[in-house]
């Protein structure tokens, strides 16, 4: 009988940064990227937690800090050792509620932070990064139906966004995941009580029948880093959740 082929690690010497890699998809991503070879750097604003992911996946190094924080964000990307090949950021949470009865300083942030942070984090890492690596955003389907509230339009800003950036980091790459409901400890505080029931309607309606996890988020990150052909683009993952809700 052959001996079965071995495959080379698709992201064998290569450095991965994920802001906000201390649970959810970006501790999966990260334990996804160290498997495939890379060696992998978490930041998150909870110290013991950080540590605590690190063991477990066995990263580099951590770094606690508040990513909306341009000077320590500055400081983060200054006082890394060497070149690094990919950025994913996780961190932050969705706003939700009806437009005409949120403050103008909630809807400014809602629209802009994801922007603003995935700025500062280019401005501070392009010039640390090699040609053909990427920076990875988070972004959701949850808001591609036009409804009342702000979740429609923080939604849509980000794909021209992306491409946009993509064209002035050029060559290093920049591309979107787009999720739906993704059971995540994230996703169980903004439900709370309703986690269960959410998940059973999931189940019943999904056309894949069950809610996606964040192994499967991680997985198209990484198929992301490394396939050096994408850049400027929007990746969906919400088992279709967009066409059935």
């Amino acid at each position: 009988m052959p001996a079965p082929l071995q495959r080379e690690p698709e992201l064998a010497g290569q450095t991965v940064v994920v802001i906000g890699g201390s649970s959810g998809i970006g501790l999966e991503t990260a334990r996804r990227a160290h498997a495939e070879g890379a060696e992998v750097v978490l930041t998150g604003r909870d110290a013991a937690r950080l540590e605590r992911a690190s063991r477990e996946i066995g990263a580099r190094s951590v770094a606690a800090f508040d990513a909306n924080d341009p000077i320590a964000l500055a400081g983060f990307f200054d006082g890394l050792p060497a070149q690094i090949d990919h950025v994913m950021i996780t961190a932050g949470r969705p706003t939700y509620g009806p437009l005409l009865e949120m403050e103008a300083a909630v809807v400014r942030a809602a629209l802009s932070d994801r922007v603003v942070l995935a700025l500062e984090v280019a401005r501070n890492a392009a010039g640390g990064m090699r040609p053909g690596g990427t920076l990875l955003l988070m972004g959701t389907t949850g808001g591609r139906r036009i409804s009342p509230g702000v979740a429609s339009a923080a939604t849509d800003v980000l794909p021209p966004f992306v491409a946009s950036l993509a064209l002035e980091l050029a060559p290093v790459r920049v591309n979107l995941i787009a999720a739906g409901f993704v059971d995540t400890p994230l996703s169980a505080s903004l439900l709370g009580g309703d986690l269960d029931h959410r998940r059973e309607q999931l189940r019943a309606t999904l056309p894949i029948g069950r809610v996606v996890e964040p192994a499967e988020v991680a997985a198209l990150a990484v198929h992301l880093m490394a396939n050096t052909a994408v850049t400027g683009a929007t990746f969906d993952i919400d088992g279709g959740q967009q066409f059935v809700e």
